[in-house]
């Protein structure tokens, strides 16, 4: 049946007045409203019906009471195939309502704000609106409902396919995300008095919307899907669907580029950094500094820049396998030459990424979840001068060395070494049970890769528990040490480092990544 009736009662008031005029001018809908949204569509000439009129009972209470009224709800909730429900709303005069629009007081955006108190976050706690979507919502068979103003052309756009009324799976769409938003809703609300009550502490809610499934998770036997808003952060420019570990990849490769501002490009393999270059000039040349790192882990990697991708890199890219690239942008010529490589998955980098660059990180455990605070912020770099611990300090070429790889080092899975020059990486050791270990390896791969780490600078995101790891570097040549410090043994630490006449500072900050 066509729509007769519509309540509109909003607070984001975007496209409601062209929205209000369409239902009345091309399907002749009786409008209902309440205050400002009353407001706006009689301004703009609409003929509207408060509900305080409509129900003959006022708003209460400074607008705290407005619609919850039987004529209301039972115009929302009543079965229009049941010759009962239809009897009962005659006898108690409640006409049918068939459209209900109301997006919620914004209740998560004033807790957001700084110095918000407990008063002003209760007056933004909806109860009319919620009642509203939930009747609305349970009788989907019969009623449309809205939240969200991106709909309603969907809704308009039905209606005139069908003779004034929507789709039952419209409906049900509809229906589906409204109780995805009130669930959402509830959950800022408790989370938020939750805080306030120190003594009880506070639930930790989540409910996102579906964004896409995802081609598999770590193993192909794995069903994944992928929630949020990940394509504010990402567009996909190319390749095939991504999959669990895709995403997981480009979320480290991006982390660790947004530390940089020099241009930079990083090549990871498994979330795990094995090549970061720079150069001021040329991205082409900081890709071969990257590259040299390491020329065979990159092969199934993700590639990633802070710069537009140039077609000089793109094409000494495309000569390898690689899985995913992630940049701000790419040249259009880059473009045209990655486009051949059908399965390689292209990755724009969207301004959007650093709203939740600092999004908490979420991991399942035994009976719930863990939650912590993303370590998205480089500690330790700030008066490096002053922490120096060595009867030695460091070059100025050796304190940039070690900025830089102090900033690699972080992104790498602990037990993490990394040996480094000032504008790239020399050798990477990476989760190792023992630190010793991961020194040994990243002498290794740099042997590997021909690359002499003569005068290089170690990282060390943790500690050194004993002085057998800075011993395995020094033997390597390299001549400074940045790590956090913190051990009962950094005195020998130290004094190694003193007997070697290596330059050593501590950070007093870890960057441990289990």
């Amino acid at each position: 049946m066509a729509i007769k009736r519509a309540l509109l009662s909003v607070s984001d008031k975007s496209g409601l007045v062209e929205f209000a005029k369409s239902l009345h001018e091309d399907f002749g809908v009786e409008l209902l409203s309440t205050g400002g949204s009353a407001a706006a569509i009689r301004e703009a000439g609409i003929p509207v019906k408060d509900v305080a009129e409509y129900t003959g009972a006022p708003e209460l209470f400074e607008g705290r009471l407005k619609t919850l009224h039987p004529k209301v709800h039972g115009g929302l909730l009543q079965r229009r195939d049941s010759e009962d429900h239809i009897a009962q709303a005659k006898k108690n005069d409640i006409p049918t309502i068939d459209l209900v629009v109301v997006n919620l007081y914004p209740f998560e955006e004033t807790v957001a704000q700084e110095g918000v108190t407990l008063e002003q976050a209760i007056e933004k706690i909806d109860i009319g609106g919620p009642s509203m979507l939930r009747s609305a919502s349970k009788n989907y068979a019969a009623v449309t409902v809205v939240t969200d103003p991106a709909d309603y052309s969907r809704v308009l756009t039905e209606m005139s396919e069908h003779s004034g009324d929507t789709t039952l799976r419209l409906r049900e769409e509809l229906a589906v995300k409204v109780f995805r938003r009130t669930a959402a809703y509830d959950g800022a609300i408790s989370n938020f008095l939750g805080k306030c009550d120190q003594g009880t502490g506070c639930n930790f809610s989540v409910n996102l919307p579906l964004a896409t499934d995802l081609r598999y998770g770590d193993n192909p036997h794995q069903k994944a899907r992928l929630y949020g808003n990940f394509y504010d952060c990402f567009s996909q420019l190319q390749g095939k669907e991504l999959s669990y570990t895709n995403i997981l990849d480009i979320e480290a490769a991006a982390d660790l580029i947004l530390d940089y501002r020099r241009p930079t490009v990083a090549i990871l393999k498994h979330t795990n950094p094995c090549g970061v270059g720079q150069d001021d000039e040329d991205l082409r040349v900081a890709w071969q500094k990257a590259f040299e790192t390491d020329r065979q882990a990159p092969f199934g990697g993700v590639i990633v820049t802070n710069r537009p991708l140039t077609e000089a890199v793109a094409r000494v890219i495309s000569e390898i396998f690689t899985d995913v690239i992630i940049a701000p942008d790419y040249e259009p010529e880059a473009r045209a030459i990655l486009q051949k490589k059908k399965n390689l998955r292209l990755m724009k980098l969207e301004d959007g990424y650093e709203k939740y660059r600092k999004d908490p990180v979420v991991r399942p455990a035994p009976g719930g979840l863990m939650v912590m605070d993303k370590d998205h912020t480089t500690l330790g770099l700030d008066d490096l001068e002053t922490k120096v611990v060595t009867k030695r300090p460091p070059t100025e070429a050796e304190m940039r060395a070690m900025r830089f790889a102090w900033r690699v080092v972080k992104h790498v899975k602990s037990n993490a070494i990394v040996f480094g020059a000032d504008d790239r990486t020399l050798g990477i050791g990476a989760g190792q049970m023992s630190r010793v270990d991961s020194a040994r390896i990243a002498v290794w791969k740099a042997k590997e890769a021909g690359l002499s780490l003569e005068g290089s600078v170690i990282a060390s995101d943790a500690l050194f528990p004993f002085a057998d790891g800075l011993d395995a570097a020094i033997e390597a040549g390299a001549t400074a040490c940045i790590q956090p410090g913190g051990s009962i043994r950094d005195e020998e630490v130290i004094a190694a480092a003193d007997a070697a006449g290596m330059a050593m500072v501590f950070t007093g900050h870890r960057h441990f990544r289990h």
